[in-house]
């Protein structure tokens, strides 16, 4: 088992999709293979994804996305896990196998399997649906009856064994997980359609025309059944987690359709039993600068919709061993302060401040997110000549802003979107969705204004 990320109380988190765990027939999360993708390119998170990617995005200061699947499946009791990989995935493959190691005596594995050229072919992935036909030879050699495909960019607390359990009870071939969303947000999603019975009859993706959202709207059962008013107008969309069985994976991707959101599943209503599973706890897809922005500094309050603090169902990550984090007559308010940073006089207000950050006397960190730094320049000479050192300098002003890892801010720099366009590529920064985003290891000059 790998061992969990420390953590403390804290104030307690509203319900987060916990639920009172079903039994499933004896065996059945050893009979359950994990496939977690992580081979997108994540172009929407630019530059976070410049050097690293997607699922290797840092999230809540210590923790990265692709630990969330993961340690969802371990808090489920799934011991069988692939990771698969493809575009800038070096760190996420150090990241996993630092953090999930189990003994010789268990046959439990989280394994990454990246794009490869074999006799069979020598293309990149072509979509979720594709990477998994390139490795089903391995996803085949044990007997396992049910595939659980999932993202690697998604920040919610899933116990899948209630999946596994409404999907085994239903007799379904494929069960969709899916999240009831306003009809203000039907326009970001694959909506899926089904009847009292739960079984999907009908999918649009990113629908618009008014009589066919009409027609997509959840029945009052399935509204009655998940604790919603009889006249509430919600919709089911799609959250790219599905099970499938054994067989009917094979089948499904005996073809050359390359995604499962838009080809395969579409395909499969038409001719199989797929059912949906309606998750009514929190769920954020992390696939835009905002997104990632927002589910991060909603971390900071007192409230949060997510928790890093279910001692149940903790977040695994890699043990780093690092100090506590050292404050020196800081003023900190709703703020995440992660392992192992020296924090100096500064004013730090609803913020997430990562590992082993260095923020030097009179900074200014407001509605922000330091990523921190992969390693500490404690000696004065490990400096590179001519730039300044690692982390944010003296009297520095950092407003609605992501800092990513290893940048060097110098003393009295100001970084905020105050007055500039939503979308901007500067010099050394980029603004995303009205947020100013300092790429990994760039350098910023003293005096300068973002």
């Amino acid at each position: 088992m790998p061992s969990p990320s420390q953590s403390s109380s804290g104030t307690p988190a509203p319900d987060t999709g916990v639920l009172t765990t079903p039994a499933l027939p004896p065996g059945t999360t050893q009979r359950t293979l994990a496939v977690v993708m992580g081979g997108g390119a994540g172009t929407r998170l630019f530059p976070l994804t410049k050097d690293r990617a997607k699922p290797a995005v840092p999230l809540g200061g210590k923790y990265r996305l692709v630990d969330i699947p993961i340690s969802n499946c371990l808090n489920s009791g799934l011991r069988s896990i692939y990771v698969l990989t493809q575009f800038n995935s070096m760190s996420l493959h150090r990241h996993i196998q630092a953090s999930y190691k189990f003994d010789n005596f268990s046959r439990s594995f989280v394994d990454i399997l990246a794009a490869q050229q074999t006799p069979e072919g020598s293309e990149w992935y072509q979509g979720t649906a594709d990477a998994v036909r390139q490795n089903m030879r391995y996803f085949l050699e044990r007997p396992f009856d049910y595939y659980l495909i999932l993202s690697g960019d998604q920040l919610y607390r899933m116990d899948f064994r209630s999946l596994l359990h409404q999907h085994i009870q239903s007799g379904a071939e494929i069960t969709l997980a899916t999240k009831p969303v306003q009809r203000s947000q039907v326009a970001d999603f694959g909506i899926m359609q089904s009847n009292a019975d739960r079984r999907v009859t009908r999918f649009v993706e990113k629908p618009k025309d008014e009589a066919l959202l009409h027609d997509l709207k959840l029945g009052p059962e399935l509204l009655s059944s998940i604790g919603a008013a009889a006249d509430e107008e919600l919709y089911q969309a799609s959250m790219g987690i599905y099970v499938f069985n054994r067989d009917v994976l094979v089948d499904c991707l005996a073809n050359d359709l390359v995604d499962f959101g838009n080809h395969i599943i579409p395909h499969a209503i038409q001719e199989r039993n797929v059912s949906v599973y309606i998750f009514d706890g929190y769920w954020e897809d992390i696939g835009t600068v905002r997104a990632f922005y927002e589910a991060n500094l909603d971390l900071t309050d007192l409230l949060p919709k997510y928790s890093f603090f279910e001692s149940g169902a903790p977040i695994y990550t890699h043990p780093r061993f690092l100090p506590g984090s050292k404050i020196n007559g800081a003023a900190l308010r709703q703020a995440i302060i992660a392992d192992g940073c020296i924090i100096s006089d500064a004013h730090i207000e609803r913020s997430v401040i990562g590992i082993r950050s260095i923020i030097q006397t009179g900074a200014t960190i407001r509605n922000s997110i330091v990523m921190g730094n992969d390693y500490y320049e404690t000696d004065p000479a490990s400096v590179p000549s001519g730039l300044p050192p690692i982390g944010i300098g003296r009297n520095c002003v950092i407003d609605r802003a992501i800092i990513d890892k290893n940048a060097r801010i110098a003393d009295g720099v100001v970084i905020t979107p105050e007055g500039k366009p939503p979308n901007v590529d500067g010099n050394d920064y980029y603004i995303r969705d009205g947020v100013v985003v300092v790429p990994k290891n760039a350098v910023i000059p003293a005096g300068s204004w973002i």
